[in-house]
């Protein structure tokens, strides 16, 4: 799709890639070293993933993690994908968000992506 950014990914953006997918950074990254995976074919949905798309996409996220972690030394990370307007998904091209994290850049980081719906991170253990 022509208007579609993830469509029209630069050659200097592109971090990773691999045949069937690409990453990059995000543009307005949650923290440093935040990288997107995305599918070069345009689809929106992760159920419109072949098995081999799904498969090397997450070959890319492996590959990525690992040079992040060799970059930045984060301590942890977060792995998300957005899917309908519902669950945050502003651009209709699926990526997955591969997000390091960084001990105390949240003062209570326990629940993790349980933390989209801030009432609801905290559980007990």
């Amino acid at each position: 799709m022509s208007d579609c950014p993830f469509c029209n990914v630069t050659e200097d953006e592109v971090v990773c890639s691999n045949e069937l997918a690409i990453a990059r950074f995000d543009k307005y990254p949650v923290s440093t070293g935040h990288t997107l995976i995305i599918p070069i074919r345009h689809i929106e949905n992760i159920d419109e993933a072949s098995n081999v798309e799904q498969k090397e996409l997450w070959k890319l996220v492996q590959k990525v993690k690992a040079h992040i972690e060799e970059e930045y030394a984060p301590d942890g990370f977060n792995i998300g994908v957005n899917l309908g307007e519902a669950a945050g998904q502003s651009i209709p091209h699926l990526h997955i968000h591969l997000i390091p994290r960084y001990q105390g850049d949240m003062p209570e980081p326990l629940g993790g992506v349980r933390g989209v719906i801030p009432q609801k991170q905290k559980y007990s253990k």
